[in-house]
């Protein structure tokens, strides 16, 4: 009986959600919250501003709500998974950034916009923060890179998406944009509905887990300072670049949007080239790296350096914003071996202080912009000041480290 009993259970009980189906609704969530929802407005931002519906100053702060939102959602995503089952949170989330499309397409007014795009900006960053860790520990841990740069790669899609979809969509108009942005997020919502998966995961033994590690608190304290300045060093081009191509350079809005398909190809790739070099080097090296190479590119279209300077930037740049993910979620690891706890804390304090110098680099950078009556070489100048100093201090506390092991 009671083998009947147990067998009757088993009929009925839920399958277990494969590892790769689990990663491809978080690879579709990272592509509706980061890569749809935030990054596709950069392509948008000419033709918002072309069709009179805000003006160019209200237009850039418009873009920069999402990134206030972003850095809300990141510091509301884990007190909400707290309460409301993994699952359905994410599910909500990525129906709110679907939902905020729709509301895009009427410009009711500013303040609708803003709240709307401040929404959208909290989903994106609240499935920042719950996507990967809810999906990573049901991957098998040797498998564990390739899942986390599948799910990263999600944003670069998204990016890549937008622009190639968005200036076919903007041939309807610009309502008819929002609401293909809104059909094409609705469909990955419901690739993703089923695959969430529910519960713990089976207990995984890693190699020497049991060992013991003091936390090194100033390296820690320096990567988060460094993952933070990386953000606002991006916020140039992920904001401004098209227009900058677009009216800057009065090349038209599609071959702004070729640079940012550039941009996002450089997205897709980034991760998994990124975890390549960190697995040659280690993750210390491979951020230092990071940050000269794009001090050096985001710097390029300062520099009137033409078409090829332009596609060097955007295809490096592209590949930094979703690469260096990975890249500081590794050097987490290597800082606090064995200690899954103290990581998923790091983890939540580096991707807080991302957001918010994010936040604040995108409405200081759109304040510059319209005091300079629109400056754009100014504001890639200041990105590659922000990638300059987040190197100088990497390498500071880097040597200063070396110096007290050999003391």
């Amino acid at each position: 009986m009671q083998r009947s009993n147990t067998n009757e259970a088993a009929r009925f009980a839920k399958p277990e959600i494969s590892g790769w189906r689990a990663t491809l609704s978080a690879s579709c969530a990272s592509l509706v919250g980061i890569g749809l929802a935030r990054f596709a407005y950069t392509p948008l931002l000419p033709a918002i501003i072309g069709a009179h519906w805000f003006a160019p100053s209200a237009a850039a702060y418009l873009g920069a709500a999402n990134l206030a939102g972003y850095l809300a959602g990141a510091l509301l995503g884990r007190p909400l998974a707290t309460k409301i089952p993994a699952p359905m949170l994410l599910r909500g989330l990525m129906l709110l950034a679907t939902v905020a499309f729709f509301a895009c397409a009427t410009p009711l007014s500013l303040g609708w916009f803003f709240a709307w795009r401040l929404l959208s900006g909290i989903a994106g960053g609240s499935l920042m923060v719950l996507a990967a860790p809810t999906v990573l520990p049901h991957v098998p841990h040797r498998r564990r890179g390739v899942a986390s740069g599948a799910i990263f790669a999600g944003v670069g899609l998204g990016i890549a998406a937008s622009g190639t979809l968005v200036p076919l969509l903007l041939r309807e108009g610009l309502t008819d944009a929002w609401y293909g942005l809104g059909v094409l997020s609705l469909v990955l919502t419901l690739v993703a509905w089923a695959g969430w998966p529910a519960g713990k995961p089976a207990p995984q033994v890693v190699p020497g887990a049991h060992s013991h590690h003091p936390r090194p608190t100033r390296l820690l304290r320096a990567l988060y300072v460094e993952y933070a300045l990386n953000a606002a060093g991006l916020v140039p081009h992920m904001l401004f670049l098209v227009d900058f191509v677009a009216r800057g350079l009065g090349q038209g809005l599609d071959s702004g949007a070729q640079y940012w398909v550039l941009f996002g190809l450089g997205a897709i790739v980034g991760p998994v080239l990124s975890g390549h070099l960190a697995d040659r080097t280690g993750f210390g090296p491979a951020l230092r790296l990071a940050f000269f190479v794009e001090a050096v590119a985001v710097l390029l279209p300062a520099l009137g350096t033409g078409t090829a300077g332009l596609i060097v930037s955007s295809l490096v740049i592209g590949a930094f914003t979703p690469g260096i993910v990975p890249l500081a979620l590794g050097r987490i690891h290597e800082l606090l071996p064995h200690d899954a706890a103290a990581q998923k804390s790091a983890w939540s304090a580096a991707t807080t202080g991302f957001a918010l110098l994010q936040a604040a680099g995108a409405y200081g950078l759109t304040f510059i912009f319209a005091q300079t009556g629109g400056d754009y070489r100014l504001l890639f100048v200041i990105g590659a000041a922000a990638f300059g100093l987040t190197l100088g201090i990497d390498l500071l506390v880097g040597i200063s480290a070396a110096r007290r092991r050999l003391a």
